[in-house]
């Protein structure tokens, strides 16, 4: 009969853990803005997670009734100033229904450019930023690379590169440029002497070629890569009935298996969609047949994968638009006055923007100014599932679930 000899070097410990609330912000480089966390946690558990919003408030609502609609535009910018042209974009259609306007064809199509390489450029931070809390660099400074580029367009076309107030009512501030010199971050990548000028459209379209190719070392550097998965994939999940009950849109959204998208015609109102007729383009909705096989639908993977696919149908956009562009007619703008008087009656417009669905309501008395501007953030109901994703996850998995919901708290606070 053996006899087994207890191994002194094995100690148990009766270990009982005690709840503790955990601040996690306001400045906090994984909450993408300043935003607080109150975390509830039992050891490394979240039990609870309380979002506390309102750091950035600016009254900036309170200020769009004492201001021409024109004038108010420059404060859409700040709401999400990762993406200010599609914030002018919804405002400006807003106050272009409630006026009764019609833009004419060329200037649509130069929206849906510019909202477009808008949208390529909010999707290139999200992904950046999203590598970053996860503890990867590379990813990040190559996505500012990239997004720089598309800032150099924007600043040959208004002059400005984060907060342009570029798309106003009536059209645009400015006609695009006719050529440019090719932006030095361009030129280095393709090997091309610098200050050397082209056509725009022609320069845009070195960017887009190269950017194209560049997708798939993305995917390579984070999409599939086995540790980027695993803190993301089976992470966070998100149901398709709790999204749509919380009020979420846009990739968070979509990554549920919701397939809505307001570009499109059944889904959109016509004076927006009406922008987009006649382009091709697919809507990024999961589950993805490519996904690996730890994800799960609506999980912290298939959101920020739904924002790299966008990324593709955008470039695809971006390149319908500029033969679109040349050969309409009209000019850059109609003519829209300060003191234009606003008709007594009311307007709500949503546009899909990077970040989801954002609304512009607006009230007109009879005057130039607006007796009500209000606005309706994405992020803020995409916020609110925070508590339901971070619910029994470990401490170290609250950026990644936070992450992947891409909010910007300029919007939500406003």
């Amino acid at each position: 009969m053996s006899m087994q000899i207890e191994d002194p070097r094995v100690v148990e410990f009766d270990v009982q853990t005690d709840e503790m609330l955990v601040n996690m912000g306001p400045q906090h480089p994984s909450t993408h803005g300043v935003l607080r966390l109150l975390l509830r946690t039992d050891g490394e558990i979240v039990h609870e997670c309380t979002p506390h919003i309102g750091y950035l408030h600016r009254c900036a609502e309170k200020i769009g009734e004492n201001l021409a609609t024109p004038q108010w535009v420059p404060y859409t910018d700040r709401m999400d100033y990762l993406a200010a042209m599609n914030m002018n974009l919804g405002f400006s259609l807003a106050v272009e229904k409630l006026v009764g306007m019609e833009v004419n064809e060329k200037a649509m199509h130069l929206r849906v450019f510019i909202a477009e390489l808008g949208r390529i450029a909010s999707h290139l931070v999200a992904m950046g930023t999203y590598g970053l809390d996860l503890g990867t660099f590379s990813p990040f400074l190559y996505a500012f690379r990239e997004r720089e580029i598309i800032l150099d367009f924007f600043e040959e076309a208004c002059g400005a590169r984060l907060t342009c107030s570029y798309l106003t009512v009536g059209g645009a501030t400015h006609d695009l440029p006719e050529e440019m010199e090719i932006p030095d971050g361009l030129a280095a990548l393709l090997q091309i002497p610098k200050g050397q000028r082209a056509h725009f459209f022609e320069v845009v379209e070195m960017f887009l070629s190269w950017l194209e190719k560049r997708i798939k070392e993305y995917h390579a550097l984070l999409t599939t890569n086995a540790i980027f998965i695993k803190r993301t994939a089976g992470i966070g999940i998100l149901s398709r009935e709790t999204a749509i009950s919380f009020g979420c849109t846009g990739p968070v959204l979509r990554g549920s298996g919701v397939d809505y998208d307001l570009r499109r015609k059944e889904d959109g109102e016509a004076i927006y969609t009406r922008m987009y007729e006649g382009y091709d383009f697919e809507v990024p909705v999961a589950p993805f047949a490519d996904a690996p096989r730890e994800a799960v639908l609506g999980d912290n993977w298939c959101r920020f994968y739904v924002r790299m696919m966008e990324v593709v149908q955008s470039i695809r956009l971006v390149r319908q638009a500029i033969p679109k562009y040349q050969k309409a007619e009209g000019t850059h703008r109609e003519v829209f006055k300060f003191n234009t008087k606003l008709p007594k009656d009311e307007v709500y417009l949503e546009t899909e923007c990077p970040r989801g669905q954002m609304g512009f309501y607006i009230v007109g008395n009879g005057n130039a100014e607006p007796l009500r501007a209000r606005a309706k953030s994405s992020c803020f109901c995409n916020l609110s599932v925070t508590d339901q994703l971070c619910e029994g996850v470990p401490l170290a998995d609250v950026p990644s679930v936070v992450g992947s919901l891409d909010v910007v708290m300029g919007e939500i606070d406003r």
